[in-house]
């Protein structure tokens, strides 16, 4: 199955998270957390690109984990939660990352050489924790309520690769010494019942140290914004 398929069949998914009800009076939990699987997909959108690169074809990531809910008011709807999930994530743009003779990276624009080409892209598979501030209008009777969720996610991006395809030539990297395995993002989510508006701000690069073949510094990190679904 091709990327596109596997974003698609996950997509498909969501519909089987809609499942979430409110519970009879009689079985009032007043120690209830909002503890939750949670399901994602977004569009990457490449921010700090150098001159001349931009995001081009597939863009978009694939999350999935759990979080631990410890609620810190008596009503239990103010909470902090922390997590661990994984993500999959593919950045479609036109920078080209290879190799010269030397074994050195190169980094350059395929826009800016006027490059012809199939594929370009840089993919990540990652492992994350989530740490949120959580406020909600939740109770231990009703399950359908509005949220609002910060916080940060810490990741390691544990594989990563960068593909280039033209007519007669393909390039794979999967040893990039200037590539920065470490994530640390700013998150918000916001919405009702299990769909929910999600933003990801990456505040580290994807490399420390790299530069263009024109001296140009590469401080890349993405903006990720989507739909997040919670479910029990």
């Amino acid at each position: 199955m091709g990327h596109k398929g596997y974003f698609m069949c996950c997509f498909l998914c969501v519909s089987a998270l809609f499942a979430q009800k409110e519970v009879a009076s009689d079985s009032l939990d007043t120690k209830y957390r909002e503890d939750q699987f949670y399901f994602g997909i977004t569009y990457n959108i490449l921010l700090d690109t150098p001159e001349m690169v931009d995001s081009r074809g597939l863009t978009a990531s694939v999350h999935f984990g759990f979080m631990r809910d410890l609620p810190i008011n008596k009503r239990r709807n103010v909470s902090i939660a922390v997590g661990i999930g994984t993500s999959f994530n593919e950045y479609g743009n036109t920078l080209f990352i290879g190799e010269d003779a030397a074994q050195q990276s190169i980094f350059t624009s395929l826009d800016a050489n006027d490059v012809t080409y199939d594929v370009n892209r840089f993919s990540t598979s990652s492992i994350e924790i989530p740490l949120e501030f959580r406020w909600r209008t939740s109770s231990a009777q009703i399950y359908k309520f509005w949220r609002f969720y910060t916080g940060i996610r810490l990741g390691y991006d544990y594989w990563y690769k960068s593909s280039f395809k033209q007519d007669g030539n393909t390039v794979i990297q999967t040893d990039i010494p200037e590539f920065n395995n470490m994530r640390l993002g700013a998150t918000l989510s916001v919405g009702y019942n299990t769909v929910n508006f999600y933003g990801y701000y990456g505040i580290t690069p994807f490399f420390d140290n790299a530069t263009t073949t024109n001296g140009t510094p590469i401080d890349m990190r993405a903006l990720k914004l989507g739909l997040l679904f919670f479910f029990l």
